[in-house]
């Protein structure tokens, strides 16, 4: 399951969910119902007919969490010093221009962690520290008004393609021609 901020949960809501989750083991032994359970707790009867089943096979421990299911790639030690590194701007690692792409992160991590992360791990990773995509606040001084009207007149259209014209059609998945 993805959370908003693209990474797991925090050591403080695992907890509460273990709670939520022990909470329901006692009502368990007490013989009451998942619909009951669940509207209580608050959750999906989905969710305990699956802690139901779990606390059968192994009891009130089946209930407790595993922890996060990885460790990280890179500690907060080593974030806090990609984060220096990223601080320090592309120009300073040997690329033309001001602009940090994940590809130049990931080359980065390599060359000062040696490890290698995807691209995506790499976007999650700083989602969840906080980073995001960035938009210039202002036009650039360069940028051609007219010849941004023209293109968007001529060359947009033609590789937009034609529109379909709407015709009677038939619901059914299948070609009439297949049937």
């Amino acid at each position: 399951m993805r959370y908003p901020q693209g990474g797991g949960l925090t050591t403080e809501r695992q907890a509460f969910r273990e709670r939520i989750r022990l909470e329901a083991a006692e009502r368990f032994a007490a013989g009451a119902s998942s619909t009951e359970i669940a509207k209580d707790l608050r959750v999906s009867v989905r969710s305990v007919q699956r802690w139901r089943r779990a606390w059968h096979d192994a009891g009130t421990e089946g209930l407790r969490s595993a922890g996060p299911v990885s460790r990280p790639k890179l500690s907060e030690a080593l974030f806090t010093v990609l984060e220096q590194e990223l601080a320090k701007g592309p120009v300073a690692h040997g690329w033309p221009d001001q602009t940090w792409t994940l590809a130049r992160i990931k080359t980065l991590i390599g060359r000062r962690f040696h490890k290698s992360m995807t691209l995506s791990a790499i976007a999650r990773m700083l989602h969840r520290h906080g980073f995001s995509h960035q938009v210039p606040a202002r036009r650039a001084i360069e940028r051609d008004e007219e010849a941004v009207a023209g293109w968007v007149k001529e060359t947009w259209p033609q590789v937009e393609g034609p529109w379909r014209r709407s015709r009677p059609g038939c619901a059914s998945k299948t070609k009439p021609a297949s049937r």
